[in-house]
């Protein structure tokens, strides 16, 4: 039986969406082979589901990292916030876009101890500090991006990501979104 994709919200039927989210979420389905439970989650409010994916679809789009980067300061964040949905979820896509199947795992767990260069190190540093300690951040974190090769672009990139997947997790917690059993063994 599939998981369900939230327990604490109802979960609207796809049928009575409206004709865009229907669309979408069919797009999503026929690109995964299963339609990922964030989209149902997010299809109780269709206003904020459009506003979520709209950014969501900016941010990895229209930017200056990696697929694997932005994969990697997802994974990061949400091992530091606890989010099992975006951990099960964001990780299957790192495995994906790594081609490194060990790498979400230990992103998740403790990305100090992942085999990452001294580059993505940097930009995991300054993304957790942005996901624990957001009050610290300052210069010398600016600084330290500059000096591992990374465009003013791709910085604000970093702190974009972040903060999105900072407010994703945190909804993903509210609503006690559950990340489907498929996104457990892809990449592997």
């Amino acid at each position: 039986m599939p998981q369900e994709p939230m327990t604490r919200f109802p979960v609207p039927d796809l049928d009575d969406l409206p004709a865009d989210l229907r669309e979408r979420i069919e797009e999503e389905t026929d690109k995964a082979g299963f339609t990922p439970n964030v989209f149902m989650a997010y299809a109780y409010r269709p206003s904020h589901f459009r506003a979520f994916f709209a950014y969501y679809d900016a941010l990895v789009s229209d930017t200056d990292l990696t697929r694997e980067e932005i994969e990697m300061i997802i994974v990061a964040a949400s091992g530091a916030n606890d989010c099992y949905y975006c951990i099960v979820a964001h990780g299957a896509l790192l495995r994906l876009f790594s081609d490194q199947p060990l790498l979400a795992d230990q992103v998740a767990s403790n990305y100090r101890n992942a085999e990452i260069s001294d580059k993505h190190m940097a930009m995991l540093d300054v993304a957790v500090k942005l996901t624990e300690r957001q009050a610290e951040i300052d210069e010398t974190d600016f600084e330290k991006l500059r000096d591992a090769g990374f465009s003013e672009r791709a910085i604000w990139d970093i702190g974009s990501v972040t903060a999105f997947f900072n407010l994703s997790n945190r909804m993903a917690h509210f609503a006690d979104m559950r990340p489907n059993d498929e996104f457990h063994t892809m990449g592997r």
